[in-house]
């Protein structure tokens, strides 16, 4: 069955030659904008590594990625979920200064992924990564970062806006923070996701946080891997979309783990083999640079800003019969 929502009365802005030209233009001022907010430079990244590096992101630790061997190597690889731990390595082994950091254009298959307005098996990221010292490993750092974010977000649009008067996108860059545990309380009796329905609904922009752990009901707002953010400074940014009606988050990230936070959320989640591969052996003898980071939704941001119902008016992917049928009847032309 479909899981696509048709708001109604809904006509795209654009026609299908302008969202492309669209599209070109909200990427390259995005990326220009975020690069200047947060210091960061443009990189080269992988499509695939292997798993026996441990640099493959685990994202919830059920996700199963796409895997194939390598003919002339024999090595079995597989497709990126996302360069979360890549990227650290990366910072490391290219030497970046405390304050730098990179960017990249990440691409990923993610084969169990709901579809829905704004969920896809392909997904498409600016995958970013900066390091930072023990003096900003810390609350209010991250909070600043998140500002920087939503600005060069809300930046981007006004830009597009010029461009294309007639879209009617309006984003808010007051961001209003609050923690899952907060959300719970607020509405104990709602799902994580329709807590921040409704939280999203009052303040317009809003950064979840402290994702990963157990809240005092016992269970998770949502999953997050144990050896990348750190449970206690990490988040989602989320806008409030006009068009759907609905939280619509466009980031997750956070300060990483350091030796210490990594150490105790592996025993958290009853993850201790991981301990022996290289990226968490270098991490737990604090090898590795202190960093913050996190992906930011090409599609996402693209389709927020544009002003789109469905996350397959701004890229190419894969849809279910229905979901192809009802978009078609609809007049919603999917890419």
């Amino acid at each position: 069955m479909s899981k696509a929502f048709i708001p109604e009365d809904y006509k795209p802005v654009l026609d299908l030659f302008q969202t492309q030209i669209a599209i070109g233009q909200v990427k390259r001022i995005f990326e220009d904008n975020l690069c200047r907010a947060l210091n960061l430079i443009r990189a080269t990244c992988p499509l695939f590594v292997d798993p026996n590096t441990g640099l493959n992101d685990d994202l919830n630790g059920v996700e199963t990625p796409v895997e194939f061997t390598v003919k002339e190597t024999g090595v079995n690889v597989q497709i990126v979920h996302s360069l979360a731990k890549w990227k650290r390595m990366a910072l490391f082994k290219y030497g970046f200064p405390v304050g730098m950091g990179l960017v990249t254009d990440m691409n990923a298959i993610r084969k169990e992924e709901s579809l829905d307005n704004l969920h896809s098996v392909y997904v498409d990221q600016w995958d970013w990564e900066k390091v930072i010292d023990a003096g900003t490993r810390n609350v209010e750092y991250l909070k600043d970062t998140v500002r920087r974010i939503v600005g060069a977000i809300c930046d981007t649009s006004d830009a597009i806006l010029q461009k294309y008067p007639t879209l009617k996108t309006r984003l808010s860059r007051e961001v209003s923070f609050v923690t899952t545990q907060q959300l719970e309380d607020m509405y104990p009796d709602l799902s994580p996701k329709e807590r921040e329905h409704e939280y999203l609904k009052e303040h317009k922009t809003a950064f979840v946080m402290q994702i990963g752990g157990l809240l005092k009901s016992g269970v998770k707002h949502d999953g997050r891997a144990p050896d990348y953010d750190d449970w206690q400074l990490n988040g989602d940014i989320v806008f409030w979309n006009d068009v759907l009606e609905c939280a619509h988050e466009v980031s997750s990230m956070g300060i990483r783990v350091d030796a210490k936070s990594l150490d105790e959320q592996l025993k958290k989640e009853g993850a201790d083999e991981r301990r022996g591969r290289e990226f968490h052996k270098l991490l737990l003898e604090g090898k590795l640079p202190l960093t913050i980071g996190g992906g930011i939704g090409q599609s996402r941001v693209c389709m927020l800003i544009l002003g789109k119902a469905h996350i397959g008016e701004v890229q190419v992917s894969e849809w279910d019969t229905d979901t192809a049928e009802k978009c078609k009847s609809a007049g919603i032309p999917l890419l």
